[in-house]
């Protein structure tokens, strides 16, 4: 696959199918493809928690919202729930300064799930106290940053133009085809020399 091709195939997936397991050695070959991320002044100052334990995918589902865009769905159902997750931490020992390193490593590992058929879907609405209560992770200097569903993806994410109302907001239809408008390539681009 091309980067162009998995650079469109990696979009945000909230539904997966719940009986394709992802294992723990799969989580540690995507996080070495954070680790071999760009940082910045190469503090490399993320470090992860790997989650497959299907008891503890649940402990990590109840602790993060799904799709604010879309009120009325509660999340994925039963069968439905990512089988990993992957959960970035900022050691505060080695740098606070994790701006685009974050950025660059996660896209790094979704990047590496798509090749491997696998999708993602990121998350900053968490309760990150209970979160990290409910990993055990009692280490202050360890602040909880995302987290980062895996799972095999059961949808459908299909890309299109902003509509006219310039409403931004990702869509379903009927058949739960999940839409994302994207802004034309001649509308990002400011200035051509």
């Amino acid at each position: 696959m091309s980067i162009k091709e998995l650079a469109y195939k990696n979009r945000t997936y909230r539904r997966c199918d719940q009986s394709v397991k992802v294992d723990m050695k799969t989580l540690e070959e995507l996080v070495d493809l954070a680790r071999v991320s760009s940082s910045g002044r190469n503090a490399q100052a993320i470090k992860y928690v790997l989650v497959t334990d299907e008891k503890m995918c649940e402990v990590v589902f109840n602790d993060i919202k799904w799709a604010a865009a879309l009120p009325d769905w509660p999340g994925p159902a039963e069968g439905e729930k990512p089988t990993a997750y992957i959960i970035p931490f900022r050691d505060d020992t080695i740098s606070k300064n994790i701006l685009w390193d974050l950025g660059l490593a996660l896209q790094n590992i979704t990047m590496g799930a798509v090749e491997k058929g696998l999708g993602c879907c990121h998350f900053g609405n968490v309760n990150y106290p209970q979160l990290k209560i409910d990993l055990g992770i009692e280490d202050e200097a360890l602040v909880p940053l995302s987290v980062l569903s895996i799972g095999k993806p059961v949808e459908e994410v299909v890309l299109v133009d902003v509509p006219d109302s310039g409403k931004m907001h990702y869509y379903r239809d009927d058949k739960m085809v999940h839409y994302v408008p994207k802004r034309k390539l001649q509308d990002i681009i400011a200035k051509k020399y």
